[in-house]
């Protein structure tokens, strides 16, 4: 029986409650890709699975529980409990992190992507949690950091700093991403460099605690560039340094790595912005890279765009799509099917990855 991969919710093993305490109760993926839920919620009159507006009623099936099963879709789903009209986090089912909160989920298997993120076969790496201090918000931030299945103290790597989008945090793309389990694959396949993968949290805020998301690239090349180069062994220059980052993490990627082209040579824009994601008036000053194609091509060995073709935010992408047009600037473009959701950020980053730190370019 194939192991069910242990970073995709809260606890290592599914646990469906206790019988004699707390009955059964589960989400369940059917071999026919669709899902069954089962939860317990005896004072209820109406459960139901919210899935951003598309509304899937259980129905009551006797002592307290309720069933159903759907055809939901493919790739992972977020959804919301509502018992009551109330939001419910059922705790027996899968939780990630997401919309600024936990969140339920199922992860339902792509055909195209079976494989990709298998335990089995492989060598695994090691992700570890740090703290650092912060010159910019005055408190200590944290970061996870990946090493490769090979890791050696004694020898030098190239890092990338991956993020995450809005309402997410540090831990995305290990627990919903599966970047780790990716990168493990196209390493034993000889398909991608060894490397750190460092990701931070996005979701700032001020020395008054007060949200501020701009300040996430100055933390980066201020704070957590240094820290990682005083913790770990890697290289430090722009050849050996890159960027890359998901909705609000890819304009988090664009801003820095513009402003900053000394010290990156490589960038990633999943669902990806260049310009402001929301209409502003206010000048880019990170943008004036891309009106001198002289100086942007030695910049990036790599300048990387994708988005989900159902994409909420397409209409976005296809803004910087005219506003790069007749530029001359050198990129990669590509798009995938799906809409704004980690299967689309899988296909990115297993896309992205293998781009990185080769010797041929």
């Amino acid at each position: 029986m194939k192991q069910t991969p242990l970073d995709i919710s809260v606890s290592f093993d599914p646990y469906a409650g206790e019988p004699n305490r707390d009955g059964e109760q589960f989400a369940r993926v059917t071999p026919d890709g669709k899902v069954h839920f089962r939860v317990i919620a005896k004072e209820a009159r109406e459960v139901v699975i919210d899935r951003f507006g598309t509304l899937f009623p259980l129905s009551p099936v006797g002592d307290g529980a309720w069933e159903g099963t759907f055809e939901m879709g493919s790739g992972f789903l977020y959804f919301f409990l509502k018992v009551d009209g109330a939001d419910v986090l059922c705790p027996y089912w899968p939780i990630g992190f997401g919309c600024c909160r936990p969140m339920n989920f199922v992860d339902v298997p792509v055909k195209d992507m079976e494989g990709w993120d298998d335990l089995e076969g492989v060598r695994h790496g090691a992700v570890s949690r740090h703290y650092y201090p912060s010159s910019v918000t005055g408190k200590y931030e944290i970061c996870l950091v990946y090493t490769p299945p090979a890791w050696d103290a004694a020898k030098q790597y190239p890092v990338l700093y991956l993020q995450h989008g809005y309402g997410e945090n540090e831990t995305g793309w290990i627990y919903q991403g599966h970047v780790g389990r990716i990168a493990d694959r196209l390493i034993a396949e000889g398909r991608m460099k060894e490397m750190l993968i460092v990701m931070g949290n996005g979701m700032t805020q001020n020395a008054a605690g007060e949200a501020d998301r701009s300040l996430f690239p100055t933390i980066v090349v201020s704070d957590l560039i240094p820290y990682i180069e005083s913790r770990y062994n890697v290289f430090t220059d722009k050849w050996h340094r890159a960027m890359a980052g998901l909705s609000m993490g890819s304009y988090h990627t664009s801003v820095t790595t513009l402003t900053h082209p000394e010290l990156f040579g490589y960038a990633g824009l999943f669902s990806g912005f260049m310009r402001s994601p929301w209409p502003s008036e206010e000048k880019e000053p990170h943008l004036a890279l891309a009106e001198d194609p002289e100086a942007f091509q030695s910049a990036f060995r790599v300048f990387y765009r994708a988005m989900g073709t159902e994409d909420q935010f397409w209409d976005r992408f296809a803004g910087d799509d005219a506003w790069l047009a007749g530029k001359g600037l050198a990129m990669t473009r590509e798009t995938f099917p799906g809409g704004h959701d980690w299967t689309v950020w899988r296909r990115c980053i297993r896309s992205f990855l293998p781009r990185l730190f080769r010797d041929d370019q």
